[in-house]
């Protein structure tokens, strides 16, 4: 199934068996997965087709065409874009048929359960540890930063299952059930006055060792294939010319001609040009992906993607003045999904300050593009064989 006519042909046959004017959303979405249309370059019976990922356009224009409901992927795009590719990729057969098409569909929400107090930017140093019990892992240990952790039902998790061998080696990655006894979830509030993020406690949360994804100690390897495709997933977003916050600008621009100086004019040239490269790269790069893994050039568009939100962010707030510095809403409230577009201008520039520690830091992708892009000398590392538990804390 490589051919797009052959793929209109199938969307249309979907569509007409499934109408969508009087299909509920959800059996449309559930028919259009087990239709292979779900993300066409996955294999058969798992929501695809084995077709070239850029088919997948094709199959996108003939349903927005015809008024279909979508998954709402900005809600489940921890799913999407982190625990799919991964689970495909290193999940058993059993795992990939019980996760990806409620995954898929967004019946089922995901989180990440990555980053800790102590193991944010240096994320192998984490101290969340799983100690095997028979046929059952037993996990204690606090997770931070954790988008959507109140609404989800699965997390991809991360923990030290080895403490004698160095800090990449004894790491082990799990599917844990955000349900179970032992899981606590408490709102983060930031400063947009949101708690978007949560921190999630664990104790003696039970896993069963058939959630294990890959090898026991093998977790770190298999948790660079979730973290290359969090950062394409933020940094690689189709977006249309203008799309995003650098089109927010633009239109404020047009419309409010009393607003506009010498030197915003300047500066939002200068932005606008730098978007539309950033947008124009985003697209070569996944185009490239079709050929394979997504790799870490990734992490490039994902550090330009932080840097010109808040720079988009900061001249949208100068050119409205005071009006820039309203915000709608104080009161704490827990949102099921970021919309940078649809919010004032206050709150695009608050949430933007955080697009550089989401995802990994920008400190650390700059070494990791430095290092693995650019060919330049590795930055010196002293406990790289140092077993995690001789690590000074």
């Amino acid at each position: 199934m490589t051919d797009a006519a052959r793929l209109r042909r199938r969307t249309r046959e979907l569509l007409a068996a499934h109408p969508p004017a009087k299909t509920a959303r959800l059996d449309f979405l559930r028919a259009r997965f087990d239709a292979g249309l779900a993300w066409v370059h996955y294999p058969e019976n798992l929501g695809g087709l084995g077709a070239p990922r850029s088919l997948q356009a094709v199959v996108d224009a003939e349903l927005a065409a015809a008024g279909a409901p979508d998954n709402d992927p900005r809600r489940i795009g921890i799913g999407l874009g982190m625990a799919a590719p991964t689970i495909l990729r290193h999940g058993t057969d059993e795992q990939r048929r019980r996760y990806l098409r409620p995954l898929w569909t967004g019946e089922e929400v995901w989180c990440q359960l990555f980053s800790e107090p102590g193991a944010g930017s240096d994320l192998a140093a984490l101290a969340t540890r799983a100690r095997r019990e028979g046929d059952t892992w037993v996990v204690d240990g606090q997770k931070v930063w954790t988008s959507s952790a109140h609404l989800a039902r699965w997390a991809i998790l991360i923990a030290r299952t080895d403490p004698d061998v160095p800090k990449h080696q004894g790491i082990t990655y799990f599917v844990c059930d955000m349900t179970d006894p032992g899981v606590e979830v408490r709102p983060l509030r930031q400063i947009t006055g949101e708690a978007e993020f949560n921190e999630v406690f664990l104790t003696g949360v039970r896993i069963p060792d058939s959630c294990r994804v890959g090898e026991a100690g093998d977790g770190w390897r298999v948790a660079q294939t979730t973290l290359m495709n969090e950062r394409v997933s933020i940094g690689g977003m189709r977006l249309p010319r203008e799309g995003g916050m650098i089109g927010k600008v633009a239109a404020t621009w047009r419309e409010r001609p009393e607003l506009r100086t010498h030197d915003l004019h300047q500066r939002l040239l200068g932005l606008w040009v730098e978007s539309e490269v950033a947008r124009l790269t985003a697209e070569r790069l996944r185009q490239q992906l079709a050929a394979g893994q997504p790799g870490p050039e990734g992490s490039g568009m994902k550090l330009a993607f932080a840097r010109l939100n808040q720079e988009i962010s900061g001249l949208e707030v100068e050119l409205l003045g005071e009006e820039g510095l309203l915000y709608d809403y104080w009161s704490m409230r827990r949102p099921e999904l970021v919309d940078f577009t649809g919010r004032e201008a206050g709150y695009r520039y608050l949430r933007s300050r955080g697009n550089s520690i989401e995802g990994g830091t920008s400190e650390i992708l700059l070494n990791i593009v430095a290092e693995r892009v650019l060919g330049l000398p590795v930055e010196p590392r002293t406990d790289k064989d140092v077993a995690w538990k001789d690590l000074a804390r």
